[in-house]
């Protein structure tokens, strides 16, 4: 599913007008696709809104729960990001993102802008590496001026691919009113305008061509036994006990204490790789250990202050009861001294 990203961190340079010509060409296509509006002002949103039914469609974000999702069925997003892009919501939009295009106007600080936010494009590994690809659109550019030039030459010294020119006209104000594009208006009333945008779309075709970079299949089918290709790996079978260690210890794995778990017990546990036996030495050592033991207080009253030298009222009287603790028996209580200190 290729998504393009409609990036610049300046206000105003077009980006939602852009954006909703993509996704309207996409439509006209016959892709099934998404105009996602990620800017706070949801211009995109309010222009989905008051397009006619008649129109190829273009589907919004699928809100559930409180989280944007894209609905099912969906090929194709375009999505319209704010201003002021940049940082860890830049990167983020990156790691989404196959295509990025960057509608850049005329002036100086347009153009300064940009540089910087496409600095901080290409330091970013999906951007280096050519899996994200960046590209620059003139916006609002008179063709009779040295301002397409001037772009042209400017994207050159960044090494940023420059796709074409887009003029500033009423036509896309009157149609954007009504929930339109140019691509949804008669060929013969917009012929100049569409021929700027013919050098954009045919870069685009071969983009949204191919397999975005950021399809990744997680699971590959596996290849049967004996196909040609690599073959799959046999299951694991667990590992047998060595005799040695069941020999180790003569008494009966139901008898044993906590401490010296029984060796029966390493079969049942569903581990990913057998865990190293014991030695029989240390099984041994494990085995000679005494039982140790739990001392319970049967007077259950609190006491009024504890220090450091304090001592339980009624302990020496009740006494403490001795002797190994059962499997079978839960832990010991808590004294209630100890949940509750009053200093």
């Amino acid at each position: 599913m290729p998504v393009i990203a409609v990036v610049n961190r300046k206000g105003g340079s077009g980006k939602s007008t852009l954006a909703a010509h993509l996704a309207a060409w996409c439509a006209h296509q016959g892709h099934a696709v998404m105009l996602g509006d990620v800017d706070r002002q949801q211009s995109t949103r309010s222009w989905l809104r008051k397009r006619n039914e008649s129109l190829p469609a273009i589907a919004p974000w699928n809100v559930d729960q409180n989280i944007l999702r894209v609905p099912v069925g969906i090929t194709h997003v375009v999505l319209d990001t704010p201003g002021g892009l940049h940082g860890f919501d830049l990167a983020r939009m990156v790691m989404f993102a196959d295509i990025i295009l960057m509608p850049v106007c005329g002036s100086a600080f347009d153009r300064e802008s940009a540089a910087d936010c496409h600095a901080e494009l290409m330091a970013l590994p999906r951007v280096a590496t050519g899996r994200c690809k960046v590209a620059c659109i003139g916006m609002r550019l008179d063709v009779r001026t040295r301002a397409p030039q001037v772009m042209q030459d400017w994207a050159a010294g960044l090494g940023l691919p420059f796709l074409g020119v887009l003029r500033e006209t009423q036509t896309y104000v009157q149609c954007l009113e009504r929930g339109m594009t140019l691509f949804d208006l008669p060929t013969e009333r917009v012929a100049t305008d569409l021929r700027q945008w013919q050098p954009i779309l045919d870069w685009l075709k071969p983009q949204l061509a191919v397999a975005p970079a950021s399809a990744v299949t997680l699971h590959p089918p596996s290849t049967p036994h004996g196909a040609a290709g690599v073959r799959s790996a046999p299951p694991l079978a667990p590992a047998a006990i060595p005799s040695r260690i069941l020999a180790a210890s003569n008494t009966p794995a139901v008898q044993r204490p906590l401490h010296s778990a029984p060796a029966t017990a390493v079969l049942a546990k569903p581990a990913a790789a057998p865990a190293p036996a014991a030695s029989p030495a240390g099984a041994r050592v494990l085995a000679s250990r005494p039982v140790p033991t739990v001392t319970r207080v049967n007077n259950p009253r609190v006491l009024d202050r504890v220090s450091a030298n304090g001592s339980l009222r009624g302990a020496a009287a009740a006494g403490p009861v001795s002797g190994p603790a059962p499997l079978a028996e839960e832990p010991p209580p808590i004294p209630s001294f100890l949940k509750l200190v009053k200093c």
